[in-house]
C-alpha cells in the first residue's frame, strides 16, 4: 500500500468512497443528508485536487485502486479579533473502503496526514464527527484525538 496525493485518475475511486460516507450519514441523519447524492461533482473534485490549500491523500494498492482517502483544508485566521493566527489542517473527510476496514489502513492514512500537517507548519489537526457515526468517533479516539468543541442542536 502507498499513500500519496490524489490525482485526477483517482476520481472514480474517490467517488465510490464518498458514496459510502454519504450512505452512513444518510442512514444516521436522513433529515440532513440526501440519499443518492454526491458531495462533489467530478469537476469540483478536479478543482480540489489542483488546490494546494485543500490537500487530498489516497491510500492505494499495487494496482492503484483507491483503498481510502483523507480530504484536508488548511485554515488560518490571520488578524482575527479574538483568534490566534495558528495554522490548522482540518480533515474534512476520511474514509476507508467498507469492505477492507480493520486492516489499519485508516490509522496509516491518519498518521500520514498528521506528518504532512507537521511538515506544513500546522499547530493542530482538527475534524468533525457526526454523533450518529459512533464507529468513526471511536476510531478517532483510538488515534488520540480529543474533543475541542461541541456542536449542538434542537430540532424545531
Amino acid at each position: 500500500m502507498e499513500i500519496r496525493r490524489a490525482v485526477n485518475a483517482d476520481i472514480p475511486g474517490l467517488d465510490r468512497l464518498l458514496e459510502q460516507v454519504l450512505t452512513v450519514h444518510h442512514n444516521g441523519r436522513p433529515d440532513l443528508f440526501k440519499a443518492n447524492a454526491k458531495k462533489y461533482t467530478d469537476e469540483q473534485l478536479q478543482e480540489i485536487l489542483a488546490d494546494d490549500s485543500r490537500p487530498v491523500f489516497v491510500a492505494v494498492d499495487d494496482s492503484e485502486a483507491v483503498l481510502g482517502y483523507a480530504f484536508g483544508i488548511f485554515q488560518q485566521h490571520l488578524h482575527d479579533n479574538i483568534l490566534t493566527d495558528i495554522k490548522t489542517l482540518y480533515i474534512d473527510d476520511l474514509c476507508v473502503d467498507e469492505t477492507i476496514r480493520g486492516q489499519h489502513i485508516g490509522s496509516k492514512l491518519y498518521d500520514y496526514v498528521v506528518g504532512f500537517a507537521r511538515e506544513s507548519g500546522c499547530y493542530n489537526l482538527t475534524l468533525n464527527v457526526w454523533a450518529c457515526n459512533e464507529s468513526a468517533r471511536r476510531f478517532y479516539e483510538k488515534c488520540g484525538l480529543t474533543p475541542y468543541k461541541y456542536g449542538m442542536e434542537t430540532i424545531l
